[in-house]
């Protein structure tokens, strides 16, 4: 590791911003991994479009259908070709706590920057707050490696802003991917923000919390490639305005991208959003690959309702100068 478990607030505080993204996987017809295409989309995405940390094996990533030999295998994956390049944090979330241990101790072991468990389903439960304390006080004690925790709707609640306060006691919590309303997530910011990196992953309020509540990081999901091509970088463009902070600019930059975001969201069926997801990903010419059952691919009519929302929505995929918009 990079840090000791002591040092793993300070060092997240030093390094662990900008934009990450949270990585689909690819998987072939026959439903293996393709690890090529993973690999390429990484590069990619390091090289071309300059994310700077990658969520690995998330829900993205359709960790629920992977084995554990796979969700390892991608944690090494993405080390070997983010390494030195781009950070990573690996999603150890799974309801059986010795899966979640076992993961951790693996993205340790394999140099991974830090981890990600999301908050367990509570079957019966009415009250949780002891409950979480005691599961991520006790993963924090089992690695030394940076933790973020992951609070969400479909846990089936959502972790209080007082909860997470002290939860951000605990040494190696470092951040928390905050999927809440947005009076939630600013209440931590406010209660501490100086113990943990609080984000959410809307794109969209992105700028606002850069602006408003002094955000460092976009954790995380899918529009740092969906919305940028290698000739079209805007929400780049737009983060680094924000940071140094010419925000009237980046607001201009940001609502530019408002078609982008119509197009990709208006034609995403409510049933198969990481099928969507891969084939925007194939007409952006990124290996989007198919998904695992249960999950379901997208028909004929909706790959046509998606491509010519694609063709339409202004997104930038050819050198300026030597193709038209598309």
């Amino acid at each position: 590791m990079k840090y000791t478990k002591r040092d793993a607030k300070a060092h997240s505080r030093a390094s662990m911003r900008g934009i990450w993204a949270a990585a689909l996987m690819p998987f072939d017809a026959a439903g293996r991994m393709d690890e090529d295409a993973f690999a390429a989309n990484m590069r990619h995405w390091i090289d071309d479009l300059s994310i700077d940390g990658f969520f690995i094996s998330g829900k993205q990533g359709e960790f629920f259908s992977m084995s554990l030999a796979e969700r390892k295998r991608s944690f090494e994956m993405a080390v070997s070709v983010a390494r030195g390049r781009a950070q990573t944090i690996m999603s150890c979330s799974d309801q059986n706590m010795d899966v979640v241990i076992e993961l951790a101790k693996h993205a340790q072991s394999v140099g991974a920057d830090y981890i990600v468990v999301h908050a367990p389903i509570l079957h019966f439960h009415k009250a949780q707050d002891e409950t979480l304390l005691n599961y991520y006080t006790h993963i924090a004690g089992q690695v030394d490696i940076g933790i973020a925790l992951w609070s969400h709707p479909d846990s089936g609640y959502l972790m209080s802003p007082e909860l997470c306060a002290r939860l951000a006691e605990i040494e190696n919590v470092v951040a928390i991917k905050y999927s809440v309303p947005r009076e939630m997530y600013a209440k931590l910011t406010r209660l501490a923000g100086d113990k943990i990196l609080v984000s959410t992953a809307s794109e969209e309020e992105w700028l606002d919390n850069i602006i408003e509540l002094g955000w460092q990081l976009y954790l995380c999901s899918s529009p740092p490639y969906l919305l940028q091509t290698k000739h079209d970088q805007r929400m780049r463009e737009y983060t680094d305005l924000a940071f140094k902070g010419e925000h009237a600019a980046a607001r201009k930059v940001s609502a530019s991208l408002e078609p982008v975001r119509h197009a990709l969201k208006s034609t995403r069926p409510l049933e198969k959003p990481h099928a969507h997801q891969k084939y925007w990903q194939t007409l952006l010419g990124q290996h989007g690959g198919h998904v695992r059952r249960p999950l379901l691919e997208l028909t004929d009519a909706e790959k046509a309702a998606t491509a010519k929302a694609f063709e339409a929505c202004g997104l930038n995929t050819h050198p300026p100068g030597s193709a038209r918009r598309t």
